[in-house]
């Protein structure tokens, strides 16, 4: 999942770059407010993590300024700022989660997937579709109850195809969720990554769109 991380603090944005990297998240991560607006007006990321201490442009004014664009990546407001009207207002303003510094990184990571999961209509940490079932924080796969080894570029494609289950999917919006800043992009890795997801679990769960893209069926399809 590719997500946007805006914060100022060298050390801070760092550490959860990483760490959040460690977890299967990709960042991309900036470090002002006005770059943090054009990222989020540009780029369909599936969450942000968004100071609100940030230079050029405070953070609420960002968050202000996307909801009036009617972005509705989910944002989670990572901040100093403890006093309840000020977390009152940031979720007026229209952030989706608030949490207060220092945050531990398992729980940050944990509430980023709960609002990845909100923003898609999933209700269960683990997505589902026809015998498969993945689970996000363990990053693991079951089919028929067995279990399935994947890349970690193959897992983060299954989790994006069944995060849009029944949504047709181009190579270039794939690509988008697979890679950050500043990573190669082979001009057929989409379709090698389809072809060894498809031999690991079949063909019948991701079908191709010609002309289009590709789309998980969550239900078998009818013989």
């Amino acid at each position: 999942m590719r997500i946007l991380l805006a914060e100022d603090d060298p050390l801070l944005g760092d550490g959860l770059r990483a760490g959040l990297r460690q977890l299967g998240f990709q960042v991309d991560w900036v470090r002002d407010g006005e770059a943090a607006e054009r990222e989020l007006r540009a780029q369909p990321y599936v969450v942000a993590v968004l100071d609100l201490g940030l230079p050029r442009k405070d953070g609420l004014d960002v968050l202000a300024a996307i909801r009036l664009a009617r972005i509705s990546t989910p944002v989670l407001v990572l901040t100093a700022r403890d006093a309840v009207p000020d977390r009152i207002r940031g979720l007026n303003v229209g952030a989706d989660d608030y949490v207060v510094k220092p945050v531990d990184l398992y729980e940050l990571a944990a509430r980023l997937r709960a609002l990845v999961r909100r923003a898609h209509g999933q209700s269960q940490e683990c997505l589902t579709a026809q015998d498969v079932v993945l689970d996000p924080a363990a990053r693991s796969v079951r089919q028929a109850d067995e279990p399935v080894m994947l890349s970690t570029r193959e897992f983060d494609l299954l989790q994006a195809f069944m995060l849009n289950a029944g949504r047709v999917l181009s190579r270039e919006q794939l690509e988008q969720q697979l890679y950050s800043w500043g990573q190669e992009v082979e001009s057929n890795a989409v379709e090698v990554h389809i072809h060894n997801l498809r031999r690991k679990l079949g063909t019948a769960l991701i079908q191709t769109v010609r002309g289009v893209g590709y789309m998980l069926l969550r239900d078998s399809p009818k013989s």
